[in-house]
């Protein structure tokens, strides 16, 4: 599912964590970063699942989506792929009581966005409730049992300029560590990362993006070791992590 606003104008692509292609445009600068990684900030040494429950509890309710993005002729895409989606963001305390994310890497076999890291899910199936699609697609990506996932929240709704329908997150809480087992159809890998670790400044970083109407927009990236966290994916966890840090 991860994904971002791809330039009208010719990309200058970069390969960077593994084999995904990050369509930089020729206009980028460095961004000013997160807030908690700036001159001063604190950063805490752990974040417990709790912790995500209580931010979650206190924030206010996502906003609705946009029907459209400022400035941006949206794309006409196939009926099939029109569909929303829903991904699910599969939290858990390890043994340390820190609290780590469940990611997955996307198969080379395919069609779109192969290589990329992002959340277990996928497109919602007729007749269906978006967290029952993230639940069904993170049980078939990945084999999280549904019946382990106890769901206490949502991100903000998101779209992107390849793939402009509603994109649903759903924050849930794991019993434990998983034992991930990755569908080779879909998934290169699955592995997980703490959260605090993500806050790292050598993890975290930001680049503002010029786009073909004129406005620059921030773009997040989370550099973990064999890949780069970035797009759709990256947007959530931001959200995430800004709301935990208050």
């Amino acid at each position: 599912m991860s994904e971002a606003p791809a330039p009208e104008s010719p990309p200058s692509p970069e390969m960077r964590g593994g084999l995904q292609i990050i369509p930089r445009p020729a206009r980028t600068r460095p961004g000013r970063g997160s807030p908690w990684g700036r001159a001063g900030a604190s950063r805490p040494g752990r974040i417990a699942v709790a912790d995500v429950r209580r931010a979650l509890g206190e924030a206010p309710a996502p906003p609705p989506l946009p029907s459209t993005l400022p400035g941006i002729t949206l794309p006409v895409i196939p009926g099939e792929l029109r569909r929303p989606a829903a991904v699910l963001c599969a939290l858990y305390d390890d043994e340390d009581g820190q609290c780590e994310v469940v990611l997955t890497r996307r198969s080379s076999k395919l069609r779109s966005h192969a290589h990329q890291v992002s959340f277990p899910g996928g497109r919602i199936d007729p007749g269906e409730e978006p967290v029952q699609a993230a639940l069904r697609e993170a049980h078939e990506e990945v084999g999280i049992d549904p019946a382990t996932v106890e769901v206490f929240g949502e991100l903000s709704k998101l779209q992107t300029v390849s793939n402009p329908v509603p994109i649903t997150p759903f924050v849930g809480q794991l019993p434990g560590r998983p034992q991930l087992r990755p569908n080779p159809a879909e998934v290169e890998r699955a592995f997980s990362v703490r959260l605090v670790e993500l806050t790292l400044p050598e993890v975290y970083r930001e680049e503002l993006w010029m786009f073909p109407d004129g406005v620059e927009r921030p773009m997040s990236f989370f550099e973990l070791v064999g890949d780069t966290v970035w797009g759709a994916t990256a947007r959530m966890l931001t959200e995430l992590l800004d709301l935990i840090m208050g």
